[in-house]
């Protein structure tokens, strides 16, 4: 009996915690649910993100609300008090800024897919955005605790100093890829080739590393330090379409103006029919050797990115070659002619 007197004070601020979980478990479960439902119907991506960022927090606020009440209707001392009010703003401003951390990121992934022309869509913007939302998050929280600030930024500047000097590496390889990022010469999703003949899409710059996957599909990881420093032939630019070269050598028996125009007309073809061609492109061809069992020359093809040119070559030099059978025109194969000359020894 005297048990359930000293429990009675607490029974509404019991009931008033476990209704705002329930309430918040409702709006997460039925009200969010919903509006996910119907934000995906519209073109507008907006609240959709909003949407995501707030996800899991109605039960969070619901349940801080509630435990809010409480705390004002229990018979507890007012030392305790506080310090639960300051653990529930605590959860407020952590909740708050993981909402700012999530639509914020969101967001300018949202913008870089919009405008690909004004910022590149990496990882590393987002990570320092949340980064520092995280950071200002923290520094609310400290302020909040009537905790000065303003010695520990003091320590992180004479600190943020020797760390400087101990991470140099890191620090290099961060600036790079802002650098690289901010420049714009290499973004994720071009056709890239290094000095050191690694060559592949860039999947993602990173804060440290940028990785490249290569056509078998395989990941090479370049430090941004690195990949700042060296020589990088970048096929998406100016743009993806390339020109396509392919040598060939006729035989000088051959009349060269009809090998410019059978070359020519199978040119066309592939160009039109073949998956990566440019239709409307023009091919033509240039002769420029005199070799020593041909007239070589280069046929111009044209192709929209860099890995079409393969096919492009592949089913030009099968249509070529038929062709060139079927016109009668010879391509040579390197003949050598040996004189063997008798030397005749004379006795005396």
């Amino acid at each position: 009996m005297d048990a359930l007197l000293h429990i009675r004070p607490f029974i509404i601020p019991i009931i008033c915690t476990l209704a705002g979980v329930l309430i918040g478990t409702i709006a997460e479960k039925i009200i969010f649910s919903r509006l996910r439902k119907i934000f995906a119907k519209t073109s507008w991506k907006s609240d959709e993100i909003i949407i995501n960022a707030v996800s899991g927090m109605p039960i969070v606020w619901a349940t801080v609300i509630g435990v809010y009440i409480a705390i004002s209707i229990a018979p507890i001392n007012q030392h305790l008090i506080d310090n639960l009010n300051k653990l529930l703003l605590i959860m407020v401003v952590l909740s708050v800024t993981i909402v700012c951390a999530r639509a914020a990121s969101a967001f300018i992934n949202l913008y870089a897919q919009a405008k690909q022309n004004v910022l590149p869509s990496a990882s590393i913007f987002t990570k320092i955005t949340k980064l520092i939302i995280y950071v200002m998050g923290l520094l609310i929280i400290l302020q909040s605790l009537d905790i000065s600030i303003t010695p520990m930024i003091t320590a992180l500047g004479i600190g943020g100093l020797a760390v400087s000097l101990a991470l140099q590496g890191t620090l290099s390889n961060l600036f790079s890829g802002l650098q690289i990022t901010i420049s714009r010469q290499i973004k994720p999703g071009d056709y890239v080739r290094l000095d050191s003949s690694e060559e592949g899409y860039v999947t993602d710059i990173t804060w440290r590393n940028t990785t490249i996957r290569t056509l078998p599909n395989n990941l090479v990881v370049i430090p941004n330090s690195k990949l700042a420093s060296t020589i990088v032939t970048n096929y998406y630019l100016p743009q993806k379409e390339m020109a396509v070269l392919v040598q060939v050598g006729v035989s000088y028996e051959s009349d060269l103006k009809k090998v410019e125009a059978v070359t020519i007309e199978t040119a066309r073809q592939v160009m039109k029919v073949v998956p990566g061609g440019i239709p409307e492109f023009e091919p033509f061809i240039r002769y420029h050797t005199f070799a020593d069992f041909s007239i070589n020359f280069t046929v111009i093809l044209r192709g929209k990115e860099y890995v079409d040119q393969y096919l492009i070559k592949h089913e030009f030099i099968k249509r070529l070659h038929k062709r060139y059978n079927e016109e009668g025109i010879t391509i040579p194969f390197p003949v050598r002619t040996v004189y063997l000359k008798e030397h005749l020894s004379v006795d005396k």
